[in-house]
């Protein structure tokens, strides 16, 4: 009798250089585009939102309305990123980048259509709020999807570099966000964008829709979650399989304090590119188009700061690099305020800028460091979670927190005071992750030596 036919190579055959190239531009551009869709939202609520949906005596409660829907986003964000998680660990990553490029796309322009509160009454700020939750799932299940795509495509050696194409979604969503602002106050003037064309930046989500389709027929799934698959056997998949359950029971310290590690540069990224921007102009009152035309240049410096950041801890360690950038963040933050008080432009410019580079220089290896806190069964879930309860704690809540404060102490400083506190968190846990990673290193070592001596 002839031998059965020998199975099949069961490895996971090596992506070509033109498909990393293809997947890691796919994953950068549903990282812009998701990022501009909820940037918008950011800039209108500091402009518009508060006049149109919220209707106030006072223009500081109007504001702390627009931006608590704001916030509202972000408390979706870590949902998102749990269900996206559960699924992107058993199903794959593109299904739920996809799906989440799909719910991102209908509910901007959703909101570019939404009647304002004088012509549906209390029906427009209750749609404003459901569909910014929409946002806030969209937004926490695209991140992890967007990373992992690019992180597993990367070359050995570049998967901090390759992950900071993804993290270049974000500057890439603020320039954009704020240019097409700026193009439609400059087109509709004064009175016309007032009225209605600040709902113009919102219908450009609709292009999210096209590139989620790209995505669907032209990307293949990535090689680390392919080879995870491989792993399982037979038995185990046909079990009930929680890498939520997982995480949670073995990995929640990790999250934690992946979560702290991160907070400071979110909470300091939108306080800047939002909190700001409310402030310079509605408190300090500088003239709007001038403060966004800054905020647009100082972003653009990131296209270039956060892949030259990622590539360094591609040779000297992610933590290291990411620690720097804490340090900077905690030491700058009373000089921030300081010169943005003086109602100068240039000041104001110089501030915001240096600020930029320290959230670069800890945004640009972030992606990878998540990553690799986690193997490939969990990592979705894992890096999503930490990342998006960063999110909620520091982004969603700093504009909303910075009013708060503002209108308590009338002091910019006390902002400060919020920016330094958050960076002390952040540089306690990356501590705790440098010796988890030390003994980490020791154990492996401990265990080569074991392997060979035996």
């Amino acid at each position: 009798m002839d031998s059965a036919p020998s199975a099949p190579p069961t490895t996971t055959p090596r992506p070509t250089e033109p498909n990393r190239r293809k997947v890691a531009t796919a994953a950068a551009l549903a990282s812009a585009v998701e990022w501009y869709d909820y940037f918008v939202f950011g800039i209108a609520a500091a402009l518009v939102l508060g006049d149109h949906f919220f209707p106030s005596s006072s223009p500081a409660a109007g504001v702390l309305a627009a931006f608590a829907t704001f916030a509202v986003g972000f408390l979706a964000r870590p949902i998102g990123g749990v269900i996206a998680g559960q699924l992107g660990d058993k199903r794959g990553r593109k299904p739920m980048l996809v799906l989440a490029l799909v719910m991102m796309g209908l509910a901007t322009t959703g909101i570019g259509l939404l009647p304002s509160y004088e012509t549906l009454g209390i029906a427009a700020p209750i749609l404003l709020v459901l569909l910014r939750i929409v946002q806030g799932l969209a937004v926490g299940a695209q991140w992890g999807g967007a990373m992992l795509m690019a992180t597993e495509y990367a070359p050995e050696g570049k998967r901090g570099l390759y992950g900071s194409l993804v993290q270049l979604g974000v500057p890439i969503g603020v320039v954009t966000a704020n240019s097409v602002f700026l193009a439609a106050s400059a087109v509709t003037g004064e009175s016309g964008f007032a009225s209605w064309g600040w709902r113009l930046p919102f219908f450009v989500g609709i292009l999210v829709l096209v590139l989620a389709w790209y995505i669907h027929t032209r990307v293949e799934e990535t090689p680390a979650f392919k080879e995870a698959e491989r792993r399982l056997s037979e038995e185990e998949k046909g079990q009930k399989r929680s890498p939520l359950r997982t995480i949670l029971r073995h990995h929640l310290g990790t999250v934690l304090l992946a979560g702290g590690s991160f907070a400071v540069n979110t909470a300091t990224f939108y306080i800047i590119i939002t909190g700001v921007l409310d402030y310079s102009t509605r408190e300090l009152k500088m003239e709007k188009g001038s403060v966004l035309a800054v905020s647009l240049l100082v972003s653009a410096t990131q296209l270039v700061m956060i892949p030259a950041a990622a590539a360094l801890s591609d040779r000297i360690g992610r933590l290291r690099i990411y620690a720097f950038g804490a340090v900077g963040l905690l030491v700058w933050a009373v000089p921030m305020f300081l010169l943005i008080d003086t109602r100068s432009l240039l000041l104001l410019g110089v501030s915001t800028f240096i600020t930029s580079c320290f959230l670069s220089i800890m945004y640009g290896p972030q992606a990878a460091l998540f990553a690799e806190l986690f193997t490939a069964e969990m990592r979705y879930t894992g890096a999503s979670l930490g990342y998006q309860i960063a999110a909620v704690l520091g982004g969603g809540l700093a504009p909303f927190v910075m009013v708060l404060l503002l209108e308590a102490t009338g002091t910019s400083m006390s902002v400060s005071a919020y920016i330094i506190g958050l960076a002390v968190i952040a540089l306690i846990s990356i501590a705790v992750l440098a010796r988890r990673a030390a003994r980490d290193r020791v154990e492996e070592h401990d265990r080569v030596e074991e392997a060979v001596e035996s």
